[in-house]
């Protein structure tokens, strides 16, 4: 798989938001990359940066936002608006807000399909394929559930067949069965050639269908590695913890808090909560091995 060239490159990315008495360091200095047929996760607690990763790669941010380092997709050469679509597809994290109001489901998913050369006679299929049932197609927005929304967004992402699936929070609002469906629905994409970016802080969503785990801490990457090793022998001390605060392992959560976006320090962020911490983590450390850690846990030393 990592042979082929990436379908998504991503190399120093920074994303600041502007506010009128502070700056928020939303994404710092990431690279990642997505390879065609896999299935990357990026985890994390909730305001991390995750969503902000989202949508920078698909330059959705807002007017107050400085952006700095790249994105490619593939061989594309084109603006990023231009492969949003048939190339590059999002199913966004809170879809009641982009859906449009006045449209019901089947006029959204006929126009989509449409725009993209399709017939829309394929909208009762993509619905179902999403695990919406075709009939509710009939309602508009603001009479589906939020998890009949969540289904909606994501058959109009799939409409368009996209190399690259952006999916954030996808399994939010939906029971157990729906959420099964939805993460067999993204790794089908993958076995079938596709590469998603999954934004999730489901760790058992990502530990079923990941290829390789991404883990995101106060705005950068501190882990990436093969999904299964990283849930064998977490290397980081924060993914350890997160591994530690499931319910099906030691079910402790992390003591402390995440620093504000706003006051990052300058060494280790994760320092102030962690056991191993001591002077050299006043600086930041460099990613080796996959984690960005000055003591990085072994098999042989983790717990």
């Amino acid at each position: 798989m990592t042979t082929q060239p990436p379908v998504l490159s991503i190399d120093g990315l920074h994303v600041r938001f502007r506010l009128r008495d502070a700056v928020v360091h939303a994404v710092t200095d990431l690279a990642l990359t997505l390879h065609r047929g896999e299935l990357l996760a990026v985890v994390g607690e909730s305001g991390c940066g995750k969503s902000v990763l989202a949508h920078a790669v698909l330059d959705l941010l807002p007017a107050n936002a400085t952006v700095t380092g790249t994105v490619c997709f593939g061989p594309h050469n084109s603006p990023v608006r231009d492969l949003r679509g048939r190339h590059v597809g999002l199913i966004p994290q809170s879809p009641a807000t982009a859906l449009t109001p006045v449209r019901t489901g089947r006029t959204l998913l006929a126009e989509t399909l449409k725009v993209h050369g399709r017939p829309a006679t394929d909208a009762d299929r993509v619905a179902a394929e999403a695990g919406l049932d075709p009939d509710d197609l009939a309602r508009y927005p603001f009479e589906l559930s939020g998890g009949m929304a969540q289904r909606l967004a994501t058959a109009l992402a799939l409409a368009p067949d996209p190399a690259v699936l952006i999916a954030d929070e996808p399994t939010a609002g939906l029971d157990r069965l729906l959420v099964d469906h939805t993460l067999d629905l993204l790794r089908r994409r993958c076995d079938n050639g596709s590469a998603v970016l999954l934004i999730t802080h489901d760790l058992a969503a990502a530990e079923r269908v990941a290829d390789t785990v991404a883990v995101m801490y106060a705005s950068r990457i501190v882990e990436h590695r093969p999904a299964a090793e990283l849930f064998a022998a977490p290397a980081h001390p924060y993914t350890a913890g997160l591994l530690d605060a499931l319910p099906g392992r030691a079910f402790r959560p992390i003591p402390g808090h995440p620093p504000m976006l706003t006051a990052l320090p300058a060494g280790c962020p994760f320092a102030p909560r962690c056991a191993h911490t001591d002077d050299a983590c006043t600086v930041q450390p460099a990613t080796a091995d996959g984690a960005a850690c000055h003591h990085p846990l072994t098999r042989a030393g983790a717990r």
